[in-house]
């Protein structure tokens, strides 16, 4: 792949498909739960976002990157064992909602820089990044904002559990 659009779209599709299967798995594992809803309709988005994405690699003409959909699976394996994929709580799911965000802040870059990029580039023609940025945007508030309202349990928890 020597297009650095299909590098960059094929990272950010790595990303995406990282992002949703860690998204299943809590929702999965959440359903009964408040936070099971809302990690549904993330879900929804994100896997919008990424069927874009992988449009828009389709466009550039360079299809799949099998290595990197072998690398996003492997790490979302990782990330299960990191999260404590037996674990409960919310030190879990704190963690996960970081990675969320930080994920969802990389996307908001992308779709900035595709927008700035689509002005010299026709492959990226009719793409509406600014509705893309705005949800982006969106979710990252969304997903902060559970973020922090878990942190001071799931972080007291942790110091609790290591102080014993």
């Amino acid at each position: 792949m020597n297009d650095s659009l299909a590098t960059y779209l094929h990272d950010h599709l790595a990303g995406a498909n990282l992002a949703i299967e860690l998204l299943r798995a809590m929702r999965t594992k959440h359903q009964d739960e408040p936070i099971g809803s809302f990690l549904d309709s993330l879900l929804a988005e994100i896997v919008e976002d990424r069927d874009t994405l992988k449009e828009l690699a389709e466009e550039t003409g360079t299809g799949q990157s099998t290595l990197k959909e072998l690398g996003a699976w492997l790490s979302e394996k990782a990330s299960r064992f990191k999260l404590g994929d037996g674990a409960d709580g919310p030190f879990e799911v704190f963690e996960a909602l970081e990675f969320l965000s930080l994920g969802i802040l990389g996307k908001l870059s992308l779709w900035s820089a595709l927008d700035v990029a689509a002005r010299s580039d026709t492959r990226l023609e009719g793409v509406d990044f600014t509705r893309l940025i705005g949800r982006a945007e969106s979710q990252y508030a969304a997903v902060e904002k559970r973020r922090i309202s878990c942190a001071e349990t799931a972080l007291k928890l942790v110091r609790t559990a290591t102080t014993r």
